[in-house]
């Protein structure tokens, strides 16, 4: 299991590495996003990835960091995110069929977070 720091650490990681994403996609990456036409593909990838590692940062902030939330997202950033990264650079359009289990594990993610803050703030 990971303590409070290493998730925040985490967290702090992908949402850094998400800003770079973002901006290295506007501007490095800009002809092969247009040439593929998945300026908006790359888009959303950063959005979740920031979302997500948001949530890491939040999550990390508990004393006992939620388990089952932090390892759904970091896996639906990986899945999610990396699975469109991956697309958008190189149009491979099957990867499209991995994307929504990043998905699932995001919404999981929200789910056992729900579910679990009477637990959370008890602590």
């Amino acid at each position: 299991m990971l303590t409070q720091s290493a998730i925040i650490r985490l967290g702090s990681a992908l949402v850094f590495l998400g800003v770079a994403l973002g901006a290295f996609g506007a501007h490095g990456l800009e002809a092969i996003l247009e040439e593929n036409q998945r300026v908006e593909t790359w888009n959303t990838a950063v959005l979740y990835q920031l979302i997500h590692g948001m949530g890491l940062l939040f999550t990390g902030l508990f004393r006992t960091p939620p388990r089952g939330v932090w390892i759904c997202f970091t896996l639906g950033i990986l899945i999610f995110s990396g699975s469109l990264y991956v697309l958008a650079l190189t149009n491979f359009t099957k990867l499209g069929m991995i994307t929504p289990i990043g998905g699932l594990a995001f919404l999981l993610g929200w789910l056992t977070l729900f579910l679990g803050a009477g637990a959370l703030v008890k602590r």
